[in-house]
């Protein structure tokens, strides 16, 4: 078996990936990146955060994205029966990029991998890891190529940015089961049929509340060729109730909120709905010797806030820091300056996911003579500004959104 070395590794050419290798590449690192998929391929979370912004910036990847001619987006509407109310994330507590896009990711992910590649990380696609060993003074991989071949990697540094694979979490035995219930999505892309002009504004995403079920939510998220991502989250023993193939079940529970399904009256369902299941994912540890788990092959929260592709960015921005100080020499805690601080943001979101599904955030939102004040606050957090510890509802999620919630209640 022949062996290579490289610097370091990074397993999975996503988001995470992708603009880890960036920044490293900057730092003059030599990485080696391995893909199990033959890019551009398929996926869902596809309305980013303005926070990621300022991540593809410091990756060099900037241009790239702009110059891809995503849809530009600035907030995000929410809708409850005949409720309604938005945020413009322009208008927000926190510095910072306040405008973002929303994405085809099949293309979004083809674009930010192949500008790692041209700043010198070298991508290998339909390259599977099948084993790892950490015991030694630093790590190795086994790979096996599209044709069948294996083939050992030393690195000195894995980076797993393997997302819903989770190569190092399955082969390592790190993962943990998550708190949250299980619940599922069905999705799809449709031509969505909406006129330019009309009541639906294109330049933010949509966030359904069921008409019956408050825990039950469907996004619209238009992208800039009339077309959209067309998604319902649920317990998946709501889910299990429809019967039919995946179309016909998200067809069903479409049907049955009468804002959407007007919106949505001259939409083509042109092609078929997936689902998956139980998405919610955990970690022991988000580092161990001479590795790191990035994005979602650390943890994996819920889509409601559209937070997962800014966790993997901040996630990499952190690890590559880290990275940059510990090959110069420097001693670092990975907890202390890695694990902590990430989770940190992502308990953040976590708060927020937990309030939406409780039914207070919604009521918080949708309160009719709300502090513009307080909802700056807000809209950061829902901009991705969830590290921002001078925002008083970062710094105190839980016990501002409880206060919040009786505010609004009274």
């Amino acid at each position: 078996m022949r062996t290579e070395k490289t610097e370091i590794l990074i397993i999975g050419a996503g988001p995470a990936g992708s603009v880890a290798a960036g920044m490293l590449r900057q730092q003059g690192r030599q990485v080696l990146m391995l893909e199990k998929e033959q890019f551009p391929r398929f996926s869902i979370g596809e309305s980013l955060l303005p926070q990621s912004m300022e991540y593809i910036e410091a990756a060099g990847m900037l241009r790239d994205v702009v110059e891809a001619g995503f849809q530009y987006k600035n907030g995000a509407a929410f809708a409850c029966g005949d409720k309604r109310t938005e945020f413009d994330f322009r208008q927000k507590f926190s510095k910072g990029w306040g405008t973002t896009y929303q994405v085809q990711r099949a293309t979004f992910d083809h674009v930010l991998a192949k500008a790692a590649e041209r700043a010198g990380a070298e991508l290998r696609f339909k390259h599977e890891v099948i084993a790892i060993d950490i015991d030694g003074e630093t790590p190795h991989v086994i790979a096996r190529s599209p044709e069948g071949e294996e083939y050992r990697v030393d690195a000195q540094f894995l980076l797993d940015a393997s997302g819903f694979g989770r190569i190092l979490p399955r082969l390592l035995k790190l993962e943990t089961p998550s708190n949250f219930p299980a619940r599922g999505a069905i999705f799809t892309h449709v031509e969505d049929g909406m006129p330019l002009g009309g009541s639906f504004d294109r330049n933010k995403i949509l966030v359904t509340v069921h008409p019956e079920h408050q825990d039950v939510w469907y996004w619209t998220i238009p992208f800039s060729n009339g077309r959209c991502s067309l998604g319902v989250v649920a317990r998946t023993e709501f889910l299990a109730q429809y019967e039919g193939d995946e179309t016909t079940r998200l067809k069903a529970i479409v049907g049955e909120d009468p804002g959407l399904s007007k919106l949505l009256a001259n939409a083509t369902w042109d092609t078929p709905a997936r689902q998956i299941i139980g998405y919610a994912a955990n970690v022991k540890s988000l580092w161990g010797k001479n590795y790191a788990l990035l994005g979602n092959a650390g943890e994996f929260l819920d889509p409601v806030f559209s937070s997962g592709v800014t966790i993997a960015f901040k996630s990499a921005s952190l690890a590559t820091a880290c990275l940059q100080r510990q090959f110069a020499g420097e001693r670092i805690d990975w907890e202390a300056d890695y694990g902590r601080p990430l989770r940190d943001g992502v308990d953040t979101f976590r708060a927020f996911v937990e309030a939406w599904y409780a039914g207070s955030f919604q009521k918080i939102i949708f309160f009719e003579n709300a502090s513009t004040e307080v909802r700056e606050m807000i809209s950061a957090i829902l901009a991705g500004y969830a590290w921002d510890k001078s925002n008083p509802y970062v710094a105190e999620s839980k016990r501002r959104l409880g206060v919040l919630e009786e505010l609004c209640a009274g």
